[in-house]
């Protein structure tokens, strides 16, 4: 089952910068492997159910080591069969442009 999510996950009682903890997150989602992007308000991950969801409970534990309240979205989308969907569907848009 291929997904591609879009993870936003910061906590909200260390004051208005969180980046230290946002690159918390960005090395565990680097060392799994998996194909990613960072945003501006979002990261986007790659993969199988399994594997995404894995990665994204690695991220709240970490952060929930450190912090006693949590903001966290997920947008999802599946499709079956479907590979490099962070690059194809911008490609796919900038083609039509």
């Amino acid at each position: 089952m291929s997904v591609l999510i879009h993870l936003s996950m910061f906590p909200t009682d260390k004051g208005t910068s969180v980046s230290p903890y946002v690159a918390k997150s960005i090395r565990i989602i680097r060392e799994s492997g998996l194909p990613y992007k960072l945003g501006p308000m979002s990261t986007a991950i790659e993969g199988e159910w399994e594997e995404v969801m894995a990665v994204v409970e690695r991220c709240f534990k970490a952060l929930r080591e450190q912090s006693d309240r949590i903001y966290m979205t997920v947008q999802m989308d599946y499709r079956a069969g479907a590979v490099n969907r962070i690059e194809g569907k911008i490609k796919s848009v900038e083609e039509k442009l």
